[in-house]
């Protein structure tokens, strides 16, 4: 599972990195063409679904609502070692970020290489939901409130943001795993359901707010 889960978002990241590339590749280019192929994808996930046997259709529904109660040790080691493997080059990687948070032109006169940072940044993303994801489903919306959250609390400089979203957002899935299990004792309700439940309006009025400059 970890490895599918790996190579699925790698290959679809790709698709998402070629179709934004354009003398380069923007954030918002990244972020609106993501949103149309993760609608495509998700269409193609319904019809194979719909497509399985009823075992299975309910077994994938309830890992694409995201729940962590299936997760094991296994998983979190597996979990660690792509933060062991990813977590060194992301944190050095760090000034280029912040020079690259005043304007891609800033950041190319302070001499940072732009698009190869961001394609390494984009790579170990890619790795960090990746596992992620193969250990707890589709927990939507945690990597959008996460950083938000850590910005406010310590600051905008990309390695204090990097390790705090990494502490925000394990927080945010277990306060949600929990009102998930006690709240409604005795059915289990998947962590995802609540954290989409926050997430989409932070996600709409994140839209707003910058609408803009979109």
């Amino acid at each position: 599972m970890p490895l599918a889960a790996i190579l699925g978002a790698f290959v679809v990241s790709m698709i998402v990195y070629a179709l934004s590339w354009r003398s380069g590749v923007t954030p918002q280019r990244l972020v609106f063409i993501g949103i149309g192929l993760s609608a495509a994808a998700s269409s193609a996930t319904v019809f194979m679904i719909v497509a399985s046997p009823i075992v299975t259709a309910s077994e994938a529904y309830i890992w694409l609502t995201g729940s962590v109660y299936g997760a094991t040790w296994s998983d979190s080691a597996t979990v660690g070692l792509a933060i062991l493997g990813g977590l060194p080059v992301a944190l050095y990687l760090a000034g280029s970020a912040d020079a690259q948070s005043l304007g891609d032109d800033a950041a190319i006169g302070l001499g940072v290489r732009v698009q190869r940072h961001r394609f390494c940044l984009l790579l170990i993303a890619v790795l960090f939901a990746g596992v992620a994801v193969s250990a707890a489903g589709t927990v939507g919306f945690v990597g959008l409130v996460a950083p938000h959250l850590a910005r406010l609390l310590v600051g905008g400089r990309f390695r204090n943001v990097l390790l705090g979203s990494a502490m925000t957002g394990a927080l945010l899935v277990f306060a949600a795993d929990l009102i998930a299990r006690v709240g409604f004792y005795p059915v289990d309700v998947p962590v995802g359901v609540f954290t989409a439940g926050v997430g989409a309006p932070f996600f709409l009025y994140l839209f707003y707010r910058n609408r803009d400059r979109l």
